[in-house]
């Protein structure tokens, strides 16, 4: 089934969605928001089932679903840790800034606790205080789990997965290397993230999903213009399964935590970089790699960081092009307002 959450207050109104997103129905009588679905997920599940069902049957009412009306399923989390399952990405990003990439990163996931509170909605805007910040898209995975118990097995945590959605992890670039050089972790150099409108269970996937890793291509374009479509599956060093086990390891997860996979990104055919969509290759998911790659080619990055104006999408299409969760499509917004300026701002696209 596949479910969302219309604007509504802080936590969104749940609502399930028809496969080919045309129409959905409220599920306020099982769940008012994902959130509380999520707490009793072992008795919802069916009952949003049974209505996801109906919907399909149109044997019962339903309303036009637009994107545009969506917060991201969970516009607020109680846990969202990233980790960053593609060690190809943190090669070319560390690369960038002159930092050397331990060996331990080919053997234990890296991953760190994102800022959960205030999650953008898919169709609204990215706002950038500051271009000199070097706002970049992040285009990922994620997962959404029940309650998971501390030291759980990999094998085991695949089956806490209960929801799948897409991300666009937004990252300001020209604050990494300061930031990280405090020796403490990201903090204002990754604000708000936002998810895919649609949230999916994994055996709406068929068999793209094995358990821990979706094998479609992640669709990411930059002013219309395609920027990346590396297969998800694909150099994958951990699957969602140990990227679970890993944020398990030393606590528990409780319901409605969201693990991401991390940028994904795919090594060319000789085990070197990608290369660009332009020059024939899969592309890749953020600007960061892109510029690297351009630095390896030519001695120095073109393409600039996000700057007001632009737009971003970011999708997911099923082996017969039809979309499985939505678009993310923001345009890149300058706030002049401080405090509640973000809820203030309009939305930027249809």
């Amino acid at each position: 089934m596949k479910l969302a959450s219309l604007k509504d207050g802080r936590d969104g109104k749940l609502v399930v969605v028809t496969r080919d997103l045309s129409r959905a129905t409220t599920a306020q009588a099982i769940a008012p928001t994902m959130q509380a679905a999520l707490d009793n997920w072992a008795a919802a599940a069916p009952k949003l089932a049974e209505l996801a069902e109906q919907l399909e049957s149109g044997t019962i009412a339903s309303f036009p679903f637009n994107e545009s009306d969506c917060a991201s399923p969970l516009p607020r989390a109680f846990q969202w840790a990233d980790g960053s399952a593609y060690v190809n990405h943190v090669a070319l990003v560390r690369k960038a800034r002159g930092a050397e990439m331990p060996p331990s990163f080919w053997t234990e996931p890296l991953m760190y606790q994102g800022g959960s509170d205030a999650f953008l909605a898919p169709r609204d805007p990215i706002p950038l205080l500051d271009e000199k910040h070097g706002l970049d898209l992040e285009a990922e995975i994620a997962v959404v789990t029940d309650d998971v118990p501390m030291g759980v097995e990999s094998a085991v945590a695949r089956g806490h997965i209960k929801l799948v959605m897409l991300v666009n992890d937004v990252t300001l670039r020209g604050l990494v290397a300061e930031e990280l050089a405090k020796g403490f972790g990201f903090f204002q150099s990754k604000p708000s993230s936002a998810f895919s409108p649609v949230a999916v269970t994994p055996d709406e996937l068929g068999e793209s999903w094995d358990g821990g890793k979706l094998a479609l291509p992640l669709l990411s374009f930059v002013n219309r213009a395609p920027l990346g479509r590396p297969d998800a599956a694909v150099d994958m060093t951990f699957d969602f399964g140990q990227l679970i086990a890993h944020a398990a390891r030393t606590r528990p997860l409780g319901a409605g935590a969201i693990i991401g996979s991390g940028t994904v990104s795919n090594r060319a055919a000789d085990g070197g970089p990608g290369r660009p969509v332009a020059l024939g290759g899969v592309g890749y998911s953020c600007l960061a790699e892109q510029r690297v790659v351009e630095t390896l080619l030519e001695g120095t990055p073109s393409t600039p960081f996000l700057q007001a104006g632009d737009v971003v999408r970011i999708e997911m299409r099923d082996c017969d092009g039809h979309s499985i969760f939505g678009a993310i499509e923001q345009m890149v917004s300058l706030p002049t307002l401080s405090g509640g300026a973000y809820a203030a701002l309009p939305l930027a696209l249809k």
